[in-house]
């Protein structure tokens, strides 16, 4: 496999999205072809990689594609690229519930990669190198090739550092007030909305020794078990699927949409706020902040066409805000748009999280878009909450997770599925949603 390496953290907010970003960018500067990873389900931090290395962001989750399902995806994605970077999600050893699974070390331990992490030294000198000690001699199967120190205050501050320090130094980023990106109530604002995560490559480059990186990328572990690839095998594209893609809808997997390639779909990307419906034989729609544009979408053209369309039982397949933007409107404060309308429920947009967390998901219904007895992962986290009708009928029941209301997700309609879910599509799920879309077209 290709050098590689991961920007893992002490915690969430000590900085790695900032580094791991701007070494791409710097990385991209000295002409090398950047691979960038993202550990864990996000979406948003993968919106900056993607920009700057104008390669897709993968994630790379083990509760939602098991270890040979990230071996996978790694080596696939990784081909054509001089390096890889995979940024790291919350601290070095969080994973599902107090154990490995799903952490950044669990997956530099799949990888067999060296970790360099990110210790934000604000209010602490020597105290820095004990923390370092402690994440280096907590996993002996995580290779810890060395360190960044973030917002450090001063020559003396880090001369006080470096006067006990033990495990080799890569980079010394000095506090900066305006060196921030802003954020709203999922994260990070997305990379469309701003280029200030591309502007960390001259910091990196600065204050960072970008050569030992470098060398440290090429120092992984020789023990990787072999893994069989299966080489995208696109059948032509046979089937159309709409796919929702703009400022309100933005959150997939690069994944999923490869899945529903191979599948024989061919994906025609439209803005339901900018553009009318395109011809299709589905449509997917995705996550993301249908709720901060829900005047412009309740007056939309799309909206009376995506009614129409499902009215006439397209197969629709849709993610959290794809969810709230199918209901019959959205209400912020005392304020209601209205949206598509087909499902029998009503969003209302909450202060503070409502879900957060792994699903684990099984289909129950026997006549929903999806087989009866389909199982998939997947993630939720939002900020809405859906009220539905006493007769509303659920597609999903979660043995994880919180859904719609009590481990139900999915509310079906027709040809509609709609839940809270951001479900890591397997290649049953992607071949189900394609054929689907096959049936529909030939009904027509």
């Amino acid at each position: 496999m290709i050098p590689r390496i991961v920007i893992a953290g002490t915690h969430s907010g000590c900085g790695k999205t900032t580094i791991a970003s701007g070494l791409m960018a710097a990385l991209i500067t000295r002409g090398l072809k950047v691979q960038p990873f993202k550990v864990g389900p996000d979406f948003i931090d993968p919106s900056h990689h993607s920009a700057i290395c104008k390669r897709p962001s993968r994630n790379l989750d083990p509760y939602m594609m098991g270890e040979k399902g990230v071996l996978e995806t790694f080596i696939r994605a990784s081909e054509g690229a001089d390096i890889a970077v995979i940024e790291g999600v919350m601290g070095l050893y969080d994973g599902l519930e107090g154990v490995d699974c799903g952490s950044t070390a669990h997956v530099a331990k799949i990888l067999q990669a060296p970790v360099i992490l990110t210790v934000n030294v604000k209010g602490m000198s020597r105290s820095a190198n004990a923390t370092v000690q402690g994440y280096r001699n907590f996993d002996e199967g995580v290779f810890l090739a060395g360190v960044i120190f973030n917002q450090v205050g001063s020559t003396r501050h880090r001369q006080m550092i470096e006067a006990s320090q033990k495990t080799p130094a890569f980079g010394w980023i000095p506090y900066k007030r305006d060196n921030s990106v802003d954020s709203r109530h999922l994260g990070l604002c997305m990379a469309h909305e701003t280029d200030a995560m591309a502007a960390f490559g001259p910091i990196i480059e600065e204050y960072c020794n970008i050569d030992a990186i470098l060398e440290a990328t090429t120092k992984c572990r020789t023990t990787q078990a072999s893994c069989e690839v299966s080489r995208d095998e696109r059948t032509d594209g046979i089937t159309r699927i709409a796919v929702a893609y703009d400022e309100a809808f933005c959150f997939y997997y690069q994944d999923n949409l490869d899945r529903l390639r191979n599948n024989g779909a061919d994906l025609v990307f439209f803005s339901p706020l900018h553009d009318a419906l395109p011809d299709a034989d589905a449509l997917y729609l995705g996550g993301g902040y249908p709720e901060l544009y829900a005047l412009e979408l309740e007056s939309a053209p799309a909206t009376s066409q995506i009614r129409d369309e499902a009215l006439n039982e397209m197969p629709l397949y849709a993610e959290c805000g794809g969810l709230t933007y199918l209901t019959r409107g959205i209400t912020m404060g005392s304020e209601t748009k209205k949206m598509v309308g087909v499902l029998p429920a009503d969003t209302i947009k909450m202060e503070q999280f409502q879900a957060l967390g792994y699903v684990h998901a099984h289909c129950t219904a026997q006549d929903a878009l999806l087989p009866l007895g389909l199982d998939w992962r997947g993630h939720e986290f939002h900020y809405t909450r859906v009220e539905c009708d006493s007769d509303a009928r659920f597609a999903m029941t979660l043995s994880r997770g919180r859904g719609i209301c009590d481990g139900k997700d999915g509310i079906y309609e027709g040809g509609v599925v709609a839940g809270y879910t951001h479900a890591y599509f397997s290649d049953t799920f992607a071949q189900s949603f394609a054929n689907a879309a096959k049936k529909f077209n030939k009904q027509r």
